[in-house]
């Protein structure tokens, strides 16, 4: 047998070893400690404590916005700390209790607290307006002489490089 395929032989039979040994531990069925199998513990969500929770994040959220101006609702930047601490409440409130977040329960009441303190908050509808004719007119041309010109630089080289030949 010649010398470079037996290298390349033992090459190949190097790396199937070497792959075998990496990737041996990545696979869940190839667990060999099985001494103790330990279960993970399971929280099932109880939803009226899950209410109860969150009822006390709400009526907190409420007394922090009794502070804010009620014209100042519907901007963000005068109650954003304490949005965001109620928040952090309800979903350290879900997680504790063993339940995820969100989750419909949760998402009602986060629905009717908005409903609550922000249901004036609507946007006025934007109206979209053409830009001026001349800016209009602009944008239109500029692409389409750059375009030409492209053609024609192409053109011309193209041209030219058959005199320099």
């Amino acid at each position: 047998m010649d010398t470079n395929t037996l290298t390349v032989l033992k090459l190949f039979l190097v790396g199937i070893f070497v792959n075998t040994l990496m990737t041996s531990g990545l696979s869940a069925t190839e667990n060999i400690n099985t001494k103790a199998t330990v279960r993970p513990r399971v929280n099932i969500c109880n939803d009226t404590v899950l209410l109860l929770e969150m009822e006390k994040c709400g009526e907190i959220f409420k007394s922090d916005m009794k502070l804010v101006d009620p014209q100042n609702w519907c901007n963000l930047t005068h109650f954003i700390r304490e949005y965001n601490f109620f928040s952090t409440c309800t979903e350290d409130s879900a997680v504790h209790i063993g339940c995820y977040w969100p989750n419909p329960l949760v998402e009602s009441y986060i629905i009717q607290i908005h409903k609550h303190f922000f249901s004036n908050c609507t946007l006025d509808r934007i109206i979209w307006v053409d830009p001026p004719d001349d800016t209009l007119t602009i944008l239109i041309l500029v692409p389409v002489v750059l375009t030409l010109a492209m053609i024609a630089l192409v053109v011309w080289c193209s041209k030219r490089s058959d005199i320099m030949a």
